[in-house]
């Protein structure tokens, strides 16, 4: 939901201040681009995975010397591998930027599934009939 003019000249007053007072600060909490970030994030998560299937094969390689540890280091690996991948899935649907989504239609509250597939139905006839 947009901010409303009022809102937006408060934020700048506010944005202004914390510049005049303390820029350090001010430009360490800056925004940055999200695609940056998102970058950041995954490869990270590629970094942890790349790690995770070492300790896999370590775990295979040493499974013959000793069992113990050849299964502890396949298990953490494929821990940090599985850790890994979730991260960087979870990146994807946290950062998705606001102004990217699809703006959808506001009618007010939600209505129910039956409702909407009627009013398709409906539009749909009277597309038919025209």
């Amino acid at each position: 939901m947009p901010l409303s003019e009022h809102e937006q000249r408060l934020l700048e007053q506010i944005e202004a201040s914390l510049y005049a007072e303390d820029p350090k600060f001010a430009r360490s909490w800056r925004t940055r681009d999200f695609h940056s970030i998102k970058r950041a994030r995954l490869v990270r998560a590629a970094i942890l995975f790349v790690v995770g299937l070492g300790l896999l094969l370590g775990g295979v390689i040493t499974l013959n010397g000793s069992t113990v540890i050849g299964i502890s280091l396949g298990v953490a690996g494929f821990l940090l591998m599985l850790g890994a991948a979730w991260f960087a899935l979870s990146t994807r649907q946290r950062l998705a930027s606001p102004s990217a989504a699809p703006k959808a239609k506001t009618k007010g509250p939600r209505q129910s599934i039956k409702t909407r597939l009627e009013e398709r139905w409906e539009r749909r006839q009277d597309n038919r009939g025209q």
